[in-house]
């Protein structure tokens, strides 16, 4: 049986400076991840309107994708901790590149819709191995605080992909699927930077190591935390998804419109989550950082109906963004705390999977809401759920690992 643990005299680290590059390329590659559904967005109005797709299920060409990463992140952060996170990292950036510009040229919703399951997978890979590797690198407040880097930076490349995307997508919407070209570049500076040690001669199979990740993923408190997860990402799709057809509807807003409207939103989880996310949660403990989150982004997703007027929506998009910025870094820093060194990457990237699960589930729930109520009762209900959830994280105990 391979043995887990490293000895005393082997380093466990690189040299910090080595480190901080993989640190950059790692980020790089979160934050193509964002990419993925951040650049459909702005020019799913125009998709709707040429594919002549029902609202029902209009949603879906969204986070079409986000299905893929749920089913798939699990089996790559298998792989990642076995075969070695770079192994899995560098094919996965190439796949993602050709998946990601092939949607281009398809001509065929079914075709379409393929190639957005086929990035979404490769989305998984890349989401596995970077955010295991990541969290490897660092242990205690020195990760959390990577995270909360990690999460700006990609809430970051939420503000730039969707204004890009709808740019680009202003003139054609299928020109918008250039952007994930990206990958190729990406894929070329991990390969120069990242120098994993080799995963080890012990084959795919540890007996030791699955049965540690079995046990870990049945305690109650990770499978909590799961839960959580799907619905933070739903709730929070809600705004990827419908905010650009809410804008087309009353003020008749373009791609490059909704693109910037998309964009601004992230400025506030960007802030939060590189400055504020840890700090809150230090001083008033965890869960009800959480807690105050989900409050600020249901009060936000009520108050997005009433407002018919371009310069209040985006003070509201801001605010939440920082509902946002506040919640994530803190529920995955409880995540990355609770899982062994040996199983981390496996264990995360579940709850990555998690996170595109709800992602997933969103439109499901609410585009029949949309189809059948009204665009605005889509924003009701989804502030709805997360004014419950967090009037519930603030006064019931969520895991004992949420304790300040």
């Amino acid at each position: 049986m391979r043995v887990i643990s490293v000895p005393p005299s082997t380093p466990s680290r690189p040299p910090q400076g080595d480190r901080l590059w993989q640190v950059y390329v790692l980020i790089a590659a979160g934050c193509l991840t964002t990419m993925t559904g951040g650049v459909v967005s702005p020019v799913l109005p125009e998709m709707v309107q040429e594919l002549a797709l029902s609202p029902q299920w209009a949603g879906t060409l969204v986070s079409i994708h986000a299905l893929a990463i749920a089913l798939f992140t699990p089996l790559f952060g298998w792989l990642a901790d076995r075969i070695g996170k770079r192994t899995v990292l560098l094919p996965s950036l190439l796949l993602y590149a050709l998946f990601g510009v092939a949607g281009a040229v398809m001509n065929t919703l079914p075709l379409l819709l393929t190639t957005r399951v086929l990035l979404g997978i490769s989305s998984a890979a890349i989401a596995a191995a970077s955010i295991g590797l990541l969290a490897t690198l660092f242990e205690g407040a020195e990760r959390s605080r990577m995270l909360g880097y990690a999460t700006s930076a990609m809430t970051i490349a939420s503000i730039i992909i969707p204004i890009v995307g709808g740019w680009v997508g202003a003139t054609e919407w299928r020109y918008a699927f250039y952007l994930y070209g990206f990958g190729l570049p990406v894929a070329l500076w991990a390969a120069i930077t990242l120098k994993e040690p080799p995963a080890g001669s012990g084959g795919l199979l540890d007996l030791e190591q699955n049965q540690t990740l079995f046990a870990t993923l049945r305690r109650p408190a990770i499978l909590q935390i799961y839960g959580l997860i799907v619905v933070a990402a739903a709730i929070v799709y809600t705004v990827v998804i419908y905010t650009p057809l809410y804008l087309k509807d009353i003020i008749n807003a373009d791609p490059a419109l909704n693109g910037a409207v998309l964009g601004i939103r992230a400025v506030g989880a960007a802030v939060m989550s590189a400055f504020a996310a840890s700090r809150l949660a230090r001083r008033f403990g965890v869960q009800q950082t959480i807690a105050f989150g989900f409050i600020t982004m249901a009060f936000m997703l009520l108050t997005i109906p009433l407002l018919n007027e371009l310069h209040w929506i985006i003070p509201a998009a801001v605010l939440f963004g920082m509902g946002f910025g506040i919640t994530i870094p803190n529920i995955y820093d409880i995540l990355a705390g609770l899982a062994p060194p040996e199983v981390r990457a496996t264990v995360l990237a579940v709850g990555t999977g998690a996170n595109s699960l709800g992602q997933f589930i969103s439109p499901l729930l609410l585009g029949p809401v949309w189809n059948s109520i009204g665009l605005t009762a889509v924003f009701y209900s989804a502030g709805a759920i997360a004014l419950i959830l967090g009037i519930q994280m603030a006064f019931l105990p969520l895991t004992p690992a949420t304790k300040s």
